[in-house]
């Protein structure tokens, strides 16, 4: 397999720390700062939709990574622990809505169906929510990364969704031309209307 697509992997931004890109294991300590060593990305999440959504585009754009350990503390009132292993479980109704999720808004609507398939696919999900301990979680990624071999496929590429809109300027990230703005936190292109 091609390796070129590893010098712009993660994708996404967010709250993580790339470790090693080559290993089979990802660690997402949901509002808990841990500093968990021996893992491909190590990061919070905070939030059932957009950080979930956000984890689900960087795991599947990197075929090394076969397995997502889910530990820390849930954030109050979201879940995205819950809702990750349910996202795993059971999958998106046709509105978005993650089928089982308990927290408040735990709604899939940046990234396409394909995507979370290749998610549900690709990763086994290590469910160790309210764990906090470092060396106990430490062992479970040396465990997993033991065992990880690649998805046989290619990196997926998360296609960001465009909306026909007008934006305020002072609402934009980027302009990528004549009335076409990039937003990046909303995941959306803006084109003009």
């Amino acid at each position: 397999m091609d390796d070129d697509w590893h010098d712009g992997w993660p994708p996404v931004r967010g709250d993580y720390r790339v470790v090693d890109r080559r290993r089979g294991v990802a660690v997402v300590t949901l509002a808990s700062s841990l500093d968990i060593r021996g893992a491909a990305i190590v990061g919070t999440c905070k939030t059932e939709n957009l950080g979930v959504e956000k984890i689900v585009a960087n795991l599947i754009s990197n075929p090394n990574i076969r397995y997502l350990i889910v530990c820390g503390a849930e954030s109050r009132g979201h879940l995205p622990g819950n809702a990750i292993v349910s996202l795993h479980r059971n999958g998106i109704d046709s509105s978005g809505k993650i089928i089982g999720a308990a927290g408040a808004i735990p709604f899939i609507q940046n990234l396409q169906r394909e995507a979370v398939d290749r998610f549900r696919r690709q990763i086994a999900v290590v469910d160790m929510i309210g764990v906090e301990d470092v060396a106990e979680i430490e062992r479970v990624v040396e465990h997993y990364s033991g065992i990880a071999e690649p998805f046989p496929e290619p990196p997926f590429e998360v296609i960001k969704k465009t909306h026909r809109s007008r934006v305020q300027r002072g609402d934009i990230d980027v302009s990528l031309g004549l009335d076409v703005y990039l937003d990046v936190d909303a995941w959306a292109v803006f084109l003009p209307t």
